[in-house]
């Protein structure tokens, strides 16, 4: 029997992990395997506890919406909800999956994603979590595709010498390259001699079949008219 895998999925309200979510349940999940679904919300300005509770029951609330996608998707599957308070830097998220001993994190990645940030302060992100680290890249619509390569680049002049050290998977539609029909070599006889040979030696038969037929009824009337003298 096997272990059951800990999946921790990164709950954030962006369409980036949504996607990573539905990748998960249909490229990840086993029978048996267990989705965390973990959601940390920056600490409120006022620290004041009314607000925190507000923070967290939204957290909780959005945290059900991805539930609802799982049981969409697959009605059985072991879910639990795990809603905390936490930087923006993402070391909180680190913690608690370290904590939760999770066989992987998939993590939805996006312009804003904690993993930009947490690559600036760590050498090895992989080794941070201590785990598989699974960042999902959805397409890119092309209003946004300016924004994130100037991003991207503003991260890679900053970040040199930091090793991105998790998988990326980006999604993207599925392009089939127009493949041209086989070409049907032409097939040369390697003998024409022997078809116009036989041609002719058919053509022939025919030619003295017909003849035979006419010399029988000739000689057949020639019988019946003269009689015995033949």
């Amino acid at each position: 029997m096997e272990d059951v895998r800990k999946i921790v999925v990164v709950v954030e309200d962006v369409d980036a992990a949504r996607t990573a979510l539905q990748w998960a349940l249909h490229n990840l999940l086993r029978h048996g395997d267990l989705i965390t679904l973990l959601h940390v919300f920056s600490p409120a300005k006022s620290r004041s506890k009314k607000k925190i509770r507000l923070l967290r029951l939204q957290g909780y609330q959005l945290a059900l919406s991805f539930k609802d996608i799982c049981h969409n998707n697959f009605f059985n599957t072991n879910i639990e909800i795990i809603v905390a308070e936490g930087d923006a830097h993402g070391g909180r998220i680190v913690a608690l999956v370290r904590e939760i001993d999770a066989s992987m994190l998939v993590v939805g990645l996006h312009e804003h994603s904690f993993l930009y940030r947490l690559a600036l302060t760590h050498d090895n992100i992989a080794d941070s979590f201590s785990c598989k680290v699974l960042a999902i890249k959805p397409p890119i619509t092309s209003s946004l595709r300016s924004r994130s390569c100037s991003s991207a680049t503003m991260l890679t002049t900053q970040g040199s010498s930091t090793n991105m050290d998790f998988s990326l998977i980006e999604i993207a539609r599925l392009e089939i390259p127009e493949i041209p029909p086989p070409k049907i070599p032409y097939r040369i006889c390697p003998s024409p001699y022997a078809i116009i040979w036989r041609s002719k030696k058919s053509r022939r038969k025919g030619i003295d079949e017909i003849t035979l037929l006419i010399y029988n009824l000739y000689f057949h009337e020639m019988f019946q008219c003269h009689g015995r003298r033949w």
